[in-house]
């Protein structure tokens, strides 16, 4: 049986794909153009491709040499890195264990459990409290006071619990039957079949540290601790760059350059790791918003 599609059903196709199209080109020109600006070389005047075009051969990447070598750019990389990578395995160590406890259907005193977790998710501290107490505990100039106030995310934690509802519970009476406790369905029944919203909840926790910016400004007052973000920050609003470059840096490259370079370094690692968890998200965000 052939079906034909309706001159409704090809319009709103038609506009569905211009939309799409249109958030494409919103998000892949400025970004062209940071890529451009950033090999830029020394004394480039662009006055008829609106900073859109460079023909390759005359590319120039001083600017990512002086920056990759620079002391301050290594530095907050691997202060990022000890943040996602350090922040990110907490997370989710603090919320696989969390979630499938509320995703217990057996549980004593789930419905309080939830309603105890669903108050700090509408209703929040405050600033000044959870400076105090982050104060309070000695973690100021440390990853521990950018990592630990936000150990558990409530939407995060709900979309794994969604998610874990949503496996068989055959299987782990099964496994219960055969002698396995909670902490050995968790391990061997339940997280085998979570890889999907293992990864997207991964995700999700690792883009939010690489980004981290206002935590890392309130509570690392030590240069040598602040990540990326920060110091993208103050490289684009300095009036002397110097100090982020070498003395005679300026001789190979320009100041836009460099601030285009330092835009793209930073953002390329999530643009990388996306596609590789790309596949998974999609599954894992949908199962986990599924309610069983």
């Amino acid at each position: 049986m052939r079906f034909t599609k309706s001159w409704d059903d090809i319009l709103f196709q038609i506009l569905v794909n211009g939309f799409l199209i249109t958030v494409l080109l919103v998000i892949i020109i400025p970004l062209w153009r940071v890529l451009l600006m950033s090999v830029w070389p020394l004394n480039y005047i662009d006055t008829r491709t609106y900073g859109l075009w460079l023909e390759p051969w005359r590319w120039s990447f001083e600017a990512y040499k002086q920056l990759l070598s620079h002391p301050s750019f290594l530095r907050a990389t691997m202060s990022s890195l000890i943040i996602t990578v350090g922040g990110s395995t907490i997370n989710l160590l603090l919320t696989v264990p969390f979630a499938y406890a509320l995703s217990n259907r057996d549980m004593p005193g789930r419905k309080f459990f939830i309603t105890f977790v669903m108050i700090p998710f509408l209703f929040s501290a405050g600033l000044i409290p959870t400076y105090l107490v982050v104060n309070k505990f000695g973690l100021v100039d440390s990853y521990w006071a950018v990592i630990l106030p936000g150990g558990i995310n409530i939407y995060n934690c709900l979309v794994m619990k969604s998610f874990f509802e949503g496996i068989p519970e055959e299987l782990k009476e099964a496994a219960r039957l055969d002698g396995a406790n909670d902490l050995q369905v968790l391990m061997r029944v339940v997280l085998p079949l979570s890889k999907p919203i293992l990864l997207t909840i991964g995700l999700f926790y690792a883009v939010g540290h690489w980004n981290e910016f206002f935590s890392a400004i309130l509570y690392l007052n030590d240069a040598r601790l602040q990540p990326l973000p920060v110091l993208l920050r103050n490289i684009l609003l300095a009036a002397n760059i110097n100090e982020y470059v070498e003395y005679n840096a300026f001789s190979t490259a320009s100041v836009q350059s460099f601030k285009a370079a330092s835009v793209f370094l930073t953002m390329l690692p999530m643009v990388m790791v996306y596609p590789w968890i790309q596949r998974y998200f999609t599954k894992g965000t949908l199962l986990g918003g599924i309610k069983q």
